[in-house]
């Protein structure tokens, strides 16, 4: 039988977009029965409540607007596929056959233990701007979509899971360079830029990230003992996530866990957005 795929789908104020994106999954797959869709939809959002891809199994969730990470949870509990999938309503699936090659892809991992990312057309090979990941790897993880992050880092989150496992001598990150997913991003001019995209916070998951570094080294030790096929490590005192601007080093070029590359690839990236952020901020107006 072929391994069942769920495409875990967020979206907000783009039926449109996301009907889209499930025609052009549907249209490219060899196996349309074997793909099955979660949508998470705002309450407040009634004509993603009515999104549908005749062909496609699509199962609908609608609840208070939350943030993305507990979007991508409650998918994740509410689907069944051997392989899950983080996708957005902001792509178009170009590639025919696409679920066939990730079934591929799965059944050649004995232990199914790995991260695996298509092409989206912007990131590529530097980023898992998709997710790919077996249901074991999601379970052995715990919460491999953590609820703090607001709308973004997810996907760094995860590749930084995986370079600790590359680190440690286990290479499971797996890039799909022939597999376009197309990221139909506005920055890129193949969308425009509207509401959904404008109700973001740019900066709101930095903190994040870098506070939840050791809940990262924590997931990578238990797929590492999977892998070696040891005793699962002993869980570790909780952290709190707060005052996370202290931990930029200890995340990143502090951080003994990732690869040099990898670590200071994030070290740049992060003082980067911190000088962003400062030159951004609102300014203040006496008297407002």
């Amino acid at each position: 039988m072929s391994a069942l795929i769920s495409l875990l789908l967020p979206t907000r104020g783009r039926a449109q977009l996301a009907e889209r994106f499930l025609r052009s999954a549907l249209d490219c797959a060899c196996s349309p029965q074997d793909v099955e869709i979660v949508i998470y939809a705002d309450d407040d959002d009634p004509a993603s409540h009515r999104i549908t891809c005749p062909g496609l199994r699509v199962r609908r969730l609608v609840g208070p607007r939350i943030s993305m990470g507990q979007c991508n949870s409650a998918c994740l509990a509410a689907s069944s596929g051997e392989i899950v999938i983080l996708t957005n309503d902001d792509i178009v699936v170009r590639t025919n056959g696409w679920d066939n090659v990730i079934r591929d892809t799965h059944t050649s991992i004995e232990d199914q233990i790995y991260l695996a990312y298509p092409n989206d057309l912007l990131k590529g090979r530097k980023l898992c701007t998709f997710p790919i990941l077996s249901r074991k790897t999601c379970t052995l993880i715990g919460e491999p979509f953590p609820s703090m992050y607001h709308g973004a880092f997810i996907d760094y989150h995860l590749m930084d899971v995986f370079k600790r496992l590359e680190r440690a001598g286990q290479r499971r990150l797996l890039y799909l360079q022939d597999v376009v997913f197309e990221h139909m991003h506005y920055r890129t001019g193949k969308s425009r830029f509207d509401q959904t995209y404008s109700e973001r916070n740019r900066f709101a998951d930095d903190n994040v990230f870098l506070g939840l570094r050791d809940l990262r080294s924590e997931a990578a030790a238990k797929l590492l003992a999977t892998v070696l096929r040891e005793p699962a490590p002993a869980a570790r005192p909780s952290r709190s996530a707060a005052d996370n601007e202290s931990h930029l080093t200890r995340a990143t070029l502090g951080d003994r866990e990732l690869p040099l590359q990898w670590s200071l690839r994030l070290a740049i990236w992060f003082a980067a957005r911190t000088f962003a952020r400062w030159i951004l901020r609102p300014t203040r107006v006496d008297g407002a």
